[in-house]
């Protein structure tokens, strides 16, 4: 530990690197009645934390006789911080991508003055091609987070917060990601105020840290496991060096669910008008999410987060927009059966009142019966929810979908309904990877086999599309049929017995 604190206290990292502000968010604090403060490093040049690792590793690497350019293989935040770093310091500088990497990223990099390579479909791929051409050619292979001079150089951040928070601190969270990290701030703030707690948040289906915690040792996550909403600690395993400082300095792991970044996302946009990225907005999710939980009275001291980026692409704006309800609980989603005749959906109005309603689709179902999915915005109150719930269920038959996955990503943007004489229907939901061949893939093992009889698609922008397909296997090939789906490659979860399924898209009553 005493020589991660002494290369801290050597980084030089404000040549390029900006010591951003440590800010009071006013209106989450006075919302959840603790003071909660903002460290902003979504205001670094690049938009990102990442170029100060970068730049503390590279200024060392300029200075040996045989350096001839540094490589690294991303397509985020550290591939803009490498590219700003080298050209601040007169470095060659070569970004491996995968093919898929979203232009906006590859024009950002290129803005820089780094040579990018474009190669393979997945980080992986890129950073197998990365590693070679570092072997065969002699540029530096510049490791994202599993390097001593790049922890150092993100330690300065916690060197910081300790500098500018004269108040004391209760804990500091951090997003975690690969480690690097939380282990240079957590390194840095032990050494010098071991009472300060440090909490990592992790996304859920991305919680590598958690699982080496666990277990004792490093574990990797199986690739088709991994969720890449936060694109940017969207890691299969932690690295060594940084674990080894986590299982010394760590106090708590926090995972947290889409929904709750979203709304963190929102929180973070009502203070500052800033839209961070998913993964900048974890550490304030960890926050709300330990308040909720560890139902911790009032207190003075600070809770620090870590805003850590807010390179968020365009088109994924919708989404978060859409998920940030649910991550506050403030939007009540409802399937309700009414009558079907002259009259009640009037009825079901009137009882209503005057709420807020964010959806309403009305599908006949039988010659007595018609289905409601109704959504209802209230102003985040669970008790009001509540009570509204109740007064629905004591006049009709109501299922609550609010947390219901299918029902956010598909159902409520579908039409149609349920079909008459469709024998073994099966309904899968799938994350598709979003590159060329993805559905070809999916079709070439399944489509001649089986009958398909429902396919709903959704993408915002993200590394996956979101499917939900109906699809006939009669009661004797479902053991091949999920060796088939295995063998895709792509994450999937049967719905057949989802009740937003039962509702609005099949038969069963």
């Amino acid at each position: 530990m005493d020589r991660y604190i002494r290369k801290i206290l050597e980084a030089n990292v404000y040549e390029v690197a900006e010591q951003s502000p440590l800010e009071l968010a006013p209106i989450i604090s006075t919302r959840l009645n603790r003071r909660i403060l903002l460290k902003r490093e979504d205001l670094q040049p690049i938009f990102s934390f990442k170029v100060r690792g970068a730049f503390n590793k590279i200024r060392k690497l300029v200075t040996e006789p045989d350096h001839i350019g540094v490589i690294t293989a991303s397509a985020g935040n550290h591939a803009q911080g490498v590219a700003l770093a080298a050209a601040k310091l007169g470095s060659k500088a070569v970004i491996v991508m995968g093919k898929n990497t979203p232009g906006i990223k590859v024009d950002a990099v290129n803005a820089l003055g780094a040579k990018v390579i474009l190669t393979g479909e997945s980080y992986d791929e890129a950073a197998e091609v990365a590693r070679r051409m570092s072997s065969e050619q002699g540029y530096t292979y510049v490791h994202p987070f599993d390097d001593e001079d790049v922890i150092a150089g993100q330690g300065t951040i916690g060197m910081e917060i300790m500098r500018q928070c004269r108040e004391p601190i209760d804990a500091i969270f951090v997003p975690v990601g690969g480690g690097g990290l939380i282990a240079g701030i957590a390194a840095y703030v032990k050494y010098l105020r071991p009472a300060i707690r440090i909490i990592g948040v992790e996304a859920q289906g991305s919680a590598c840290m958690t699982a080496a915690l666990k277990a004792g040792k490093r574990v990797s996550l199986k690739k088709e496991e991994l969720d890449q909403f936060a694109d940017g600690t969207a890691v299969r395993q932690v690295g060594k060096h940084g674990f080894e400082i986590a299982r010394q300095c760590i106090d708590q792991m926090i995972t947290v669910t889409v929904d709750q970044i979203c709304a963190a996302i929102k929180d973070i946009f009502e203070d500052t008008r800033v839209v961070t990225e998913p993964a900048g907005a974890l550490a304030l999710a960890g926050v709300k999410h330990y308040l909720e939980q560890s139902k911790a009275p009032s207190s003075a001291a600070s809770l620090v987060a870590v805003v850590s980026g807010a390179n968020v692409n365009f088109d994924r704006l919708r989404h978060i927009s859409e998920r940030s309800e649910a991550g506050e609980k403030r939007e009540l989603l409802l399937g309700v059966t009414i009558p079907e005749q002259p009259g009640s959906f009037q009825r079901f109005c009137k009882l209503l009142g005057k709420q807020h309603v964010t959806e309403f689709n009305y599908r006949y179902r039988d010659k007595e019966h018609a289905r409601l999915l109704v959504g209802i915005q209230s102003a985040g109150r669970s008790d009001q929810n509540a009570r509204l719930k109740e007064k629905i269920t004591r006049h009709y038959p109501v299922v609550d979908l609010s947390s219901n996955e299918v029902a956010a990503l598909h159902v409520r943007h579908m039409g149609g309904g349920p079909v008459e004489g469709l024998a073994n229907e099966r309904l899968y939901r799938f994350e598709f990877p979003e590159r060329p061949g993805a559905l070809l893939k999916f079709l070439t093992v399944l489509g001649r086999q089986y009958n398909i009889t429902l396919f709903h698609y959704r993408n915002h922008g993200a590394a996956f599309g979101r499917v939900l397909i109906g699809i006939q296997v009669p009661n004797g090939a479902v053991s091949r049929f999920r060796a088939d789906l295995r063998s895709i490659g792509y994450r999937y979860w049967e719905e057949t017995g989802n009740p937003a399924c039962e509702l609005f898209l099949t038969n069963s009553h």
